[in-house]
C-alpha cells in the first residue's frame, strides 16, 4: 500500500542539500513569481540560502544549457527550471514549448540529476498568473523529494 504521506511537506527534508535554479527571463513578471514562491518554499523546507545558486538566463530556451552548466559542476543534489511560454499567434510557442522541455528532461537524464521542471507553459497570461505561486512551490517539493530518493548517486 502507497504511504499517502510520503513527499507531503511535513515530511520533506532540505537541510544539507545543494540546489541550483535557473530562471528565464522572458515573462519576467510571472517567472520573478515562480523565483519567489520556489526561494520561499525551499527556506520552509530547510534548505539553507547560502546553499542556493540561482542564476537567469534569457528565455527558456536558455534554461537547459544553463542547468547542464551546473549539473556539470557535480555539486548540486538538484536543479530548478524556471519559465514561462505563453502561447502566440505562431507556431514558436510549440517549438519553444517542446525544445525546452526536451531539453530539461535530457539534462536530468544525461546527468542523473533531478530537476524539478517548473517552465510554465499556457494559453494567455490569465492562466500564467494563476499557476505562478503554486508551480513555484511545488518545484521546490519535487527537488527536494527527487534529491533525497537519488541520494546514493554519490553527489556532495
Amino acid at each position: 500500500m502507497k504511504d499517502a504521506n510520503k513527499g507531503s511537506a511535513a515530511t520533506l527534508d532540505g537541510k544539507g542539500l545543494r540546489i541550483g535554479i535557473v530562471q528565464a527571463r522572458f515573462n519576467e513578471d510571472i517567472t520573478d513569481a515562480l523565483a519567489k514562491a520556489c526561494l520561499g518554499e525551499l527556506e520552509t523546507l530547510g534548505v539553507a540560502a547560502e546553499d542556493i545558486d540561482h542564476l537567469d538566463v534569457p528565455g527558456a530556451l536558455e534554461v537547459p544549457v544553463a542547468l547542464q552548466a551546473l549539473a556539470e559542476r557535480n555539486r548540486y543534489h538538484a536543479l530548478i527550471a524556471l519559465g514561462c511560454i505563453i502561447r502566440g499567434e505562431t507556431y514558436h510557442f510549440e517549438l519553444v514549448a517542446n525544445e525546452s522541455g526536451a531539453g530539461v528532461s535530457r539534462v536530468a537524464l544525461d546527468y542523473r540529476l533531478p530537476v524539478a521542471n517548473a517552465i510554465l507553459t499556457t494559453e494567455n497570461l490569465e492562466q500564467a498568473v494563476a499557476r505562478q505561486t503554486d508551480k513555484g512551490r511545488d518545484a521546490a517539493r519535487v527537488a527536494v523529494e527527487m534529491a533525497r530518493l537519488l541520494a546514493p548517486t554519490g553527489r556532495p
